[in-house]
């Protein structure tokens, strides 16, 4: 028997908005719009998709959270989609936000390399 990684499953209050702003984010494509399980996936299937769960009301304790990697310019992207950016003075490789659903996620910032 071997098992692979299907998904990741996300609670949501409103899984619609929070699926939509995240396929947005990320260039995904909604592939299962039901408001109570909405699932979004690479546009080419390479990998897992991520569904957002209903649940009446979220948890204060997050139990794990998104890692992305980009460039300086895709974390201002995210801020100016709404995310939040609690340490502003957060300098290093790793850029720590929230998406509107309160979830916390990192941005692994990747250097840009000089077109020598």
């Amino acid at each position: 028997m071997s098992l692979s990684w299907e998904d990741l499953v996300i609670d949501a209050v409103d899984p619609v908005a929070l699926g939509r702003w995240w396929a947005e984010a990320l260039g995904w494509t909604v592939v299962d719009d039901r408001p109570a399980e909405f699932r979004i996936c690479p546009k080419i299937a390479t990998g897992p998709g991520i569904i957002f769960e209903m649940v009446d009301h979220l948890s204060s304790h997050q139990r794990l959270q998104l890692m992305l990697s980009g460039a300086a310019d895709d974390v201002a992207r995210l801020v100016d989609r709404g995310a939040i950016r609690p340490d502003e003075t957060d300098a290093g490789p790793l850029v720590r936000l929230i998406d509107p659903d309160g979830n916390e996620f990192g941005v692994r910032v990747i250097p840009e390399r000089s077109g020598g």
